[in-house]
């Protein structure tokens, strides 16, 4: 499949991805997760890929993590469909591993559609894997998150993954810190200064 710049809709786009089955990871899974939220949302949140209840029910984050993610979203003054999320890989790892740098790149070109169907003004990656697959494969989550990057005039901030911080509260107060950081560009592009 031959996801290009032709498409004018996320619902177009997600039609075709629905369809997608370039990789192996398709075999074993329900569907394709493909995201969900505000179509032309401000803040993008990029997790790493489906887990198998997400798989089950066609969503990305639902669950315990989904919940905390959405919890975390409320911190900042959004609501949930206020923002949009997705994954690296839209469809589930088997046993629900961490998906390859390999897959990663075969589901990129659905993704990089989405950057530009949604064109967020900040863009949130959530975890290890979404850093490695979309900033830098060598990153270290806990060397990188809460510090802005920047690649094609979009500010990125890594932070942990909502299921990470599930297994490990006591960095909760780290990621508040991103959310912040995050919180205080928001407003101030949205006041019309520039990052």
């Amino acid at each position: 499949m031959n996801f290009n710049n032709s498409y004018e809709s996320l619902e177009e786009l997600k039609e075709e991805a629905l369809k997608c089955n370039v990789c192996h990871l398709r075999e074993g899974c329900k569907g394709v997760v493909f995201g969900e939220g505000d179509p032309k949302a401000d803040v993008m949140f990029v997790g790493e890929g489906p887990g198998a209840r997400e798989d089950e029910l066609q969503r990305p984050f639902v669950g315990r993590a989904g919940q905390l993610l959405t919890d975390m979203i409320s911190s900042i003054d959004f609501k949930r469909e206020d923002v949009y999320i997705t994954n690296a890989v839209k469809c589930r790892p088997p046993n629900n591993r961490t998906p390859t740098l390999k897959e990663m790149e075969t589901c990129l070109p659905i993704l990089r559609q989405q950057f530009r169907l949604i064109k967020p003004k900040i863009l949130v990656l959530l975890g290890s894997a979404a850093l490695k697959g979309l900033l830098d494969p060598k990153a270290k989550i806990t060397k990188v998150r809460g510090i802005w990057h920047e690649k094609k005039d979009i500010p990125i901030m890594p932070t942990y993954h909502p299921a990470f911080l599930l297994r490990n509260p006591p960095k909760k107060k780290e990621s508040w810190e991103d959310l912040q950081e995050i919180k205080r560009l928001y407003d101030k592009l949205s006041s019309g200064e520039e990052f």
